[in-house]
């Protein structure tokens, strides 16, 4: 018995995060005549990619005690610069891809640079950021839609027989290889230290500018795939897409257990929060309420994520 009741201490916001999915789906399933569908699960499913992605890349900057405001504007480029690339410049839709993804990886290179090396804030500079990709997307686009076909559209098709996207299967890939990558390598074990007292890492011989550059790239080429995934559900770039993202991968992490303070997280835990802002979003949806209505209950849970990430602050020993 003892036994038991510790493991419940030490897996205490596991337990809140599992409850809170089991009372969301029970709550909506009830509440809605076809939320318990097959229909149902397989949307909810396969709209999770490009917010998955982002969310992963945003739980290491995060980790690491920085944070990222670009990743929407940054997703919103790369999605245009597929389309202008695919339609535009007739490049072959794998290339254009590539291309895509290149340029999520140079935002987020930039970004790292700046704060690595030359000690600004990642909050202004990724603030900056976020207008300056934001800008660009609307320039190469005209800011009109740029209509890209049924080719792309394929990533984010359910497979027939299995009904979920090769989109989703990557994007579940990615959460099991970054948990991998945070929790049994060295990087890891440095990002978490890093985050958790800069100065103690550098005296423990850590180089922290390259780690703090790493995971800034990384985050911006993972909202580069975001962008690609997001032309996929949609067949088309939007220059408007990822308006806001960057809040709800925020939110998804901290409420799956990152801190904002730095050196806590798991990204299975915020693939966990991913799930319950898009339960969440769904279920609201199939009720009836408005957008607006939908903006304010989603930055709510915003600000109870906040709060819970305080409140373990305080709870932490010393």
């Amino acid at each position: 018995m003892m036994n038991i009741l510790r493991f419940v201490r030490r897996h205490t916001e596991e337990n809140f995060i599992v409850a809170s999915l089991v009372l969301l789906i029970l709550y909506f399933g009830f509440a809605t005549e076809h939320f318990f569908s097959l229909v149902t699960l397989t949307t909810i499913l396969n709209q999770l990619p490009a917010l998955t992605v982002v969310t992963v890349g945003m739980t290491f900057v995060l980790i690491v005690a920085g944070i990222d405001l670009s990743v929407g504007s940054v997703l919103g480029l790369s999605a245009a610069v597929v389309g202008v690339a695919t339609v535009g410049l007739g490049v072959p839709l794998p290339l254009a891809c590539l291309i895509g993804l290149g340029a999520g990886l140079l935002c987020g290179s930039v970004n790292g640079l700046l704060v690595a090396y030359f000690s600004l804030p990642s909050f202004i500079v990724t603030l900056g950021m976020l207008e300056m990709a934001r800008g660009l997307a609307y320039v190469s686009t005209d800011s009109q839609t740029v209509y890209i076909g049924a080719d792309i559209q394929a990533l984010a098709m359910p497979i027939p027989g299995l009904g979920v996207s090769i989109a989703l299967i990557f994007s579940v890939a990615l959460v099991i290889g970054g948990q991998f990558l945070l929790t049994r390598t060295v990087f890891g074990r440095y990002i978490v230290a890093i985050g958790t007292n800069e100065q103690a890492a550098r005296m423990s011989g850590i180089n922290v500018r390259p780690y703090r550059m790493l995971v800034l790239a990384v985050s911006g080429a993972l909202a580069g795939l975001g962008g690609v995934f997001n032309a996929a559900y949609l067949g088309s770039a939007d220059p408007n897409a990822g308006i806001g993202l960057e809040l709800s991968a925020i939110a998804a992490a901290v409420i799956g257990g990152t801190s904002l303070m730095g050196g806590r997280g798991t990204i299975i835990g915020a693939f966990a929060g991913v799930l319950i802002i898009a339960i969440l979003q769904n279920g609201l949806a199939q009720i009836g309420v408005a957008e607006p209505t939908k903006r304010l209950m989603t930055g709510a849970v915003i600000i109870v994520a906040v709060l819970i990430d305080q409140w373990r602050a305080k709870r932490k020993p010393g």
